[in-house]
Formats: structure tokens, sequence, C-alpha cells
């Protein structure tokens, strides 16, 4: 900005004033100016602008196969740039220039918070995966050391009892899926063990490795495996990945997430009758449509407040605010994709359904509780007499609740320890102490 100096007024020195892309401020460095944007890059990149040539955008560090999260300054004239690689953290350390100074090799997990300023010369950060609610750790330039600072510690879990791993499938269309899994680490894959796959694959959405003791509970007291195959329709890879499972693109994600059941079943992880698939909200509408049109694949599914009804979504509370993602059915084209895997729509007869389980809450604006009900009534109605159902086909309905956040941790707990009760009988895992 340039000041007048006659009058003291300000001019502005004009540098981004149209809505094509995101642009967030790193640094700046005399009159230049640092920026992430995903300007003709889907994963994003950090570049450069000089206020002398506001026009003249510079890469710093071009966009690559991994989502660029976020870079911060540290250490005066270096950047702190954190990577989504393979669904993994990956953090790196990088000059004004662009080129690497350090790659930091830390393991399967994501960096939830940081602590730094440009002026410091050591930097914290919070580090969680699958099996650790949190270890922050600290790291001096001066020395070139990085340990722990502190580490939160879980009572009554056997951590390190367990591990995860990382293992690539392709899906219908050949298209590379990964998958985390978590179990014990003396699991036998002969294909005897219960299975519980978890999924989204909506929204931009990365389902990114979290610390979830109902999860590990799973695997920890049943000796299960925990699943959690990273679909199309969430932000794992960046734009494209998300585009790639949405509007009439959608039957992707359910072919990603059925070929991961049928990946660790051919791995000896599980078996069909074994196998659990659980999700909620945009999750439970992939419970359900995987349900409707593989019901041999799992042995237990759970559509928790799943939008289930693709051709009325749009009329009640918030849907409409969905078209983008799934189209919408008063639209000729989007409503004839919309009705080959709509949930309610698309029951059919024939095969045994999986043992099924919705969950709904009476007070739920966002996925109202009706999706819930005509699927359920629409399965009963098919399926509940014929003589080869022999599996239950069940609702769940919470009073005085919502579509999950601020419900009070009493019902959390009641509703947590019915669904795991539930899939935990339907596939015949045992409690172990």
């Amino acid at each position: 900005m340039k000041r007048r100096k006659k009058t003291g007024m300000i001019t502005a020195n004009k540098l981004i004033d149209k809505f094509e892309a995101q642009y967030s401020f790193v640094d700046s460095q005399d009159s230049t100016f640092f920026l992430l944007t995903n300007k003709d890059a889907m994963r994003n990149k950090l570049v450069k602008v000089d206020l002398s040539k506001p026009t003249e955008f510079v890469d710093v560090i071009p966009e690559t196969f991994d989502v660029l999260q976020w870079a911060k300054p540290v250490n005066n004239d270096l950047f702190l740039v954190s990577y989504l690689k393979d669904v993994k953290t990956s953090l790196q350390l990088y000059n004004q220039m662009g080129k690497l100074v350090k790659d930091f090799n830390i393991p399967i997990g994501e960096v939830v918070s940081l602590s730094t300023k440009k002026n410091w010369t050591e930097f914290y950060f919070k580090f969680a995966s699958f099996l650790s609610p949190g270890t922050t750790y600290h790291y001096d330039f001066i020395n070139d050391k990085m340990e722990v600072w502190h580490q939160t510690e879980v009572k009554g879990i056997e951590l390190d009892t367990m591990e995860t791993e990382q293992i690539f499938y392709n899906s219908d269309d050949g298209t590379r899926i990964p998958m985390f899994v978590v179990r014990k680490k003396d699991m036998k894959k002969d294909g005897k063990n219960p299975s519980l796959f978890y999924g989204y694959g909506g929204f931009g959405i990365s389902l990114t490795p979290v610390f979830s003791v109902a999860l590990l509970l799973w695997v920890h007291h049943y000796n299960a495996v925990l699943a959690i195959p990273n679909l199309r329709g969430g932000d794992e890879y960046g734009e494209d990945w998300h585009q790639g499972g949405t509007m009439e693109r959608k039957q992707n994600v359910f072919d990603d997430f059925k070929s991961a059941a049928r990946e660790l079943t051919k791995l000896g992880y599980s078996n069909p009758k074994q196998t659990a698939i659980l999700g909620g909200s945009n999750g439970g509408l992939l419970v359900a449509a995987c349900t409707n049109q593989n019901p041999e694949l799992f042995g237990a599914a759970v559509a928790q407040v799943g939008v289930l009804d693709m051709l009325r979504f749009h009329k009640f509370t918030v849907g409409y605010a969905w078209t983008s993602e799934y189209g919408c059915s008063d639209n000729a084209k989007d409503f004839e994709y919309l009705f080959k895997y709509s949930p309610l729509h698309t029951v059919k007869t024939g095969k045994e359904f999986p043992s099924l389980l919705l969950t709904t809450a009476d007070h739920d604006d966002r996925a109202v509780p009706l999706h819930s009900f005509k699927y359920i009534a629409e399965v009963q109605h098919k399926l509940g007499n014929e003589p080869y159902q022999g599996n239950p086909l069940l609702i769940r309905v919470e009073e005085d609740a919502g579509h999950g956040q601020g419900k009070p941790v009493s019902k959390v707990l009641e509703e947590t320890a019915d669904v795991f009760g539930f899939i935990a009988n339907q596939v015949e895992a045992k409690w172990l102490n």
C-alpha cells in the first residue's frame, strides 16, 4: 500500500479481486508476499508475488501428486510444509526459493496442531493416529533435534499389541484406492476374523488417521479387524479425487467400498459372513447402497442418519445444499443416475439381506428421519416375509436428539453400545478381556 504525501490518503495495490480460486496469506519478505493457492493447482501450491509486479505470480513450491495442506514460516527464512501423502501427514522444510531442506520422518498419522512463529528457532506439533490420542513433539533448529515433549496415555487398552498398516487395491474401474487396516499384531490371516469397514466418501472430507476409543475397543476386545478405505468423494488426493465421487460418478464410491471388502477377504483378513459395514449421513447412503447392490458381501450393515431417498432429499431442510454433490432429480439427466442407486428405490428381492440396523433421531434436521423410516419400511415390506430372509431388519430411533452434534454423552454411549453390540452379535465376534 502507498501513502500519498500531500493528503495522507492510502491507495491499494490490487492483487486478487476475482473469486476464481482460493488464496491464503503465508508470509511476506519486504515487498514479496507468499500465498497458498489452488489456482491452476487442484492439490495446492505455494506462490510468491512482488507488489511492484502485482500480476506476476511465481511458483515457489509447485503442485505435486500430494495435497499441500498448509505452509508456515519458521526460523526466519524457512517454510514448514504439511503434505497429505497417501492420506498420511508428511512434514517438510523448504527455503524461500522452494528448495527442500529437510524431510521429517514421522509414522502413519496426522499433524493436528502446530505452535511456532516466524522468528522462533523451534516448533511444536501434535501428532495423532489410530493408535495414539496425541503426542506432542518439539523440534530445535539449533541442535537439529526432535524429541517427544508430551505423550497422552490411555488406560485399559494395550496399544502396543495393535498395529496399523496401509494397503492399496484396485476398484472396479482400475483406480488405485488406499485403505488403512488396524489389527492385533498376532492376528492370523486365516479368513476367520470379524471385520468392520467404516466409510464416508463424499463432500471432500478425508478420512485421515484419528484416534477413536470405540473403534479400538472393537479391535482390542474382539480381536477383530478395522478397515477404513479412502474412497473417492473425499479430499485425500485433492479436488479431482473429490469430483470422482460426485454427481453421475457417485457409483465409483460404492464400487470402491465393495472392492475393499472383497480385497480383505481375498487377503485372508476376514470373510463375507463376518464382515460388517458402518457409515453415517453420506456414509449411511454408502452403506445402504452397497447393501442393496451386493448384500452377499456383508454379514451386517449399520446405516446411521443416512440420506436414503435420493429423489426427494433436496425438498427437506438443508437438503438442497447437497445438490452440488449429488445432483437434483428435478433435472431429467440427474434423475436418471440418482434413480439407479437411490437406496429407497432399489431394494431388490431374491437375495437375503445382511443383518441391518438403521439409526436415526426424531429431531434430525439435516438427514431428516423420513429417510430412515421410508427405507426400513421398504426393506421390511419386500424382504421381511421372505422365507430366505433370516437376518434381522431393524431401526433404532433416538428421541430428543438430532444429526449427532451436541448429543449428550449419555446418549452417545448408549448408541455406541447398541451399535457395536449389534455388530458383534451378528458377525459372531466374541468379547475377550
